[in-house]
């Protein structure tokens, strides 16, 4: 065990713990001001309590192995390991979903594109596609609170796939499809009232991909191209072949993109396009509708 991490008091009580992971998260992480959140849900993970636990039982003990398991996370969260992977969930609307590192870590942000999805007044029994699911998030979130909809998430990795699935079962929303395919190469021309998508968009050599959280996720879940809008071009201009009627394709984006992506929009002859900001004012939702008989 790295003796720099070890704890320096015999003292394994809730509390002490506690204190002593805290502090060394923050002088590992000169700017977390999440510290004792993170050690919290940890120890959490390690005792297999909530947090009130720890709040009621501050002066408990922990067994030998308790100490060994929270000081090997503490460590791995000082080299910066995102939580999730750590502990191998992440919440995400009202739903608890498995993550692993093949694939993106769902974000509150996120929700978001779930909440504007849900606006849109689409029929009861609507043809949903999420591209690029990843954990199946969006297309579980969506699934959640419309039984009725017919929702299919895709994405070309096969590791994604699994995972998706399993967190279907697990949330018992055993009616969403998923299956592999590269973007929309193994769909047939199906039809869908609404394609909805988080894709890769961070510029290949933004220094984003050096920080928190994002230096462990996969690369090709974030970069495309010089700009960022490679995989945007893209799906907006193939999704008008998988729209039915005046469908909608609405997508999630980094917060200085609208304007070049309602642009893309615009050009690709979509209408009712529009941008949705976050609480804090920031654009990150896109959505344009396509008429089919426009091709």
């Amino acid at each position: 065990m790295n003796k720099a991490l070890s704890s320096t008091s015999e003292d394994t009580s809730i509390a002490a713990q506690l204190k002593w992971a805290a502090s060394l998260i923050l002088s590992a992480e000169a700017a977390n001001d999440t510290a004792l959140l993170d050690a919290k849900i940890l120890l959490c993970h390690c005792l297999q309590r909530d947090t009130s636990y720890l709040h009621t039982w501050p002066e408990k003990t922990l067994e030998p192995e308790q100490v060994i398991q929270f000081t090997e996370l503490i460590q791995q969260r000082c080299q910066g390991h995102p939580i999730a992977y750590l502990i191998g969930y992440r919440d995400f609307w009202t739903l608890r979903l498995r993550v692993s590192e093949a694939t993106l870590i769902p974000r509150p942000e996120t929700e978001l594109l779930v909440e504007s999805a849900l606006e849109l007044g689409l029929p009861d029994k609507a043809k949903v596609l999420d591209l690029g699911t990843g954990t199946g998030a969006i297309a579980l979130a969506l699934a959640s609170e419309k039984s009725h909809w017919q929702v299919i998430g895709i994405d070309k990795s096969h590791d994604a796939v699994k995972l998706a699935k399993q967190n279907a079962t697990e949330n018992q929303l055993d009616s969403v499809r998923f299956m592999q395919s590269d973007w929309f190469s193994k769909l047939d021309k199906q039809r869908f009232d609404l394609i909805v998508t988080n894709p890769p968009y961070v510029e290949d050599n933004s220094p984003y991909l050096q920080q928190g959280d994002v230096r462990f996720e996969p690369l090709s879940a974030l970069i495309s191209g010089a700009d960022g809008l490679d995989d945007i071009r893209f799906i907006v201009g193939q999704a008008k072949g998988f729209l039915a009627g005046a469908g909608w394709l609405v997508i999630e984006h980094g917060f200085e993109q609208d304007e070049k992506i309602r642009n893309i929009f615009e050009s690709n002859a979509y209408v009712e396009i529009r941008s949705v900001s976050d609480f804090n004012g920031l654009p990150r939702v896109t959505m344009g509708k396509f008429y089919e008989n426009d091709l």
